[in-house]
């Protein structure tokens, strides 16, 4: 990781862990090496030496040999379970930034509407959440000067968090072979100070992720089963997201990103309980940009009271 800069809370961290388990393992090796010469040379052919092979215990030097490594590679682990759990761990107000990747280009959303391929605008000490998903094949979003990196699936949400620390542009990357053009598929992330971003936001705006998922939530016709009014027995979507979900199989879920993914196109398999399987699938129908819309939307809306007057 020479000359690689370090532009996020994660990437001291991350090269104090490198360079720690390369140093105990340089000197595990040199160890084993200085000891496997010293013997090759004391007991070389010709030499006088007693080869008898008497054995000698020495219970001290069987617990140091054997203690000592235990104690230093569980320390490591310890150490590294500890930051992966911190990198796995959004905190609560991180902002939430979609992602779409795709061959090849990548496609970033931002909550106030702001669309962006293949560059992503974050500002310096505000933790960032990247949602992400794949169009059609397996990619990796890697950003080496964070020190992040994460597989993204077709019809599945992952996610990863970092916070940048230092202004500056830094190149983003798709760790994984996703097609003929996969070097191609590259990027950059813009870290700007607060006050600068704010003014690039502003500049950009072009009405909310949500309000394009209610326009959306509208022309699929999804208001026509699931808005109150609607004489259809379909679920209320006031106060889904973030609830538990009884399903008809006796499973609880949680109403969460990937849940309501899911329930738009693959409705038949985690149906609610006390509702028939009767929502077709939008697969194939709708891409992945406008499901993310979608999903932003059903999260407002999720969390919206219901109405006393709304039909059960």
């Amino acid at each position: 990781m020479s000359g690689l800069p370090e532009a996020s809370s994660f990437a001291g961290r991350v090269d104090g862990l490198f360079f720690a388990m390369l140093v105990l393992s340089a000197v595990v090796m040199l160890a084993v090496f200085v000891t496997m010469t010293v013997f090759a040379v004391r007991f070389r052919r010709g030499r006088n030496v007693d080869r008898s092979g008497e054995s000698h215990r020495d219970l001290g030097i069987e617990l140091t040999w054997t203690l000592i490594p235990f104690a230093l590679f569980v320390g490591i682990f310890a150490w590294s379970i500890h930051l992966w759990i911190d990198m796995r761990t959004p905190p609560a107000d991180a902002e939430t930034i979609y992602v779409v990747g795709k061959q090849w280009m990548w496609e970033f959303q931002h909550p106030g509407g702001q669309r962006e391929i293949n560059t992503l605008h974050v500002a310096t000490g505000h933790p960032v959440r990247l949602v992400m998903t794949s169009q059609d094949v397996i990619h990796d979003l890697s950003v080496p000067a964070f020190r992040v990196k994460q597989d993204i699936l077709p019809g599945r949400y992952t996610d990863l968090w970092f916070t940048a620390t230092r202004p500056g542009t830094y190149d983003l990357f798709c760790a994984e072979y996703c097609g003929t053009d996969h070097s191609r598929m590259g990027g950059s992330v813009v870290v700007e100070t607060p006050a600068a971003h704010a003014r690039w936001l502003a500049a950009h705006a072009s009405g909310s992720l949500a309000e394009r998922g209610r326009t959306l939530f509208t022309r699929y016709g999804c208001a026509g089963c699931h808005d109150a009014g609607s004489s259809v027995h379909a679920p209320r979507l006031e106060g889904l997201y973030g609830s538990t979900v009884p399903l008809a199989d006796g499973r609880q879920v949680t109403a969460d990103e990937r849940y309501l993914h899911d329930s738009i196109v693959l409705p038949a398999e985690e149906v609610a309980a006390g509702y028939a399987p009767i929502m077709p699938s939008y697969k194939d129908r709708i891409d992945e940009a406008d499901i993310l819309a979608l999903i932003a939307y059903l999260k407002i809306r999720g969390t919206e009271r219901e109405s006393p007057h709304a039909p059960r």
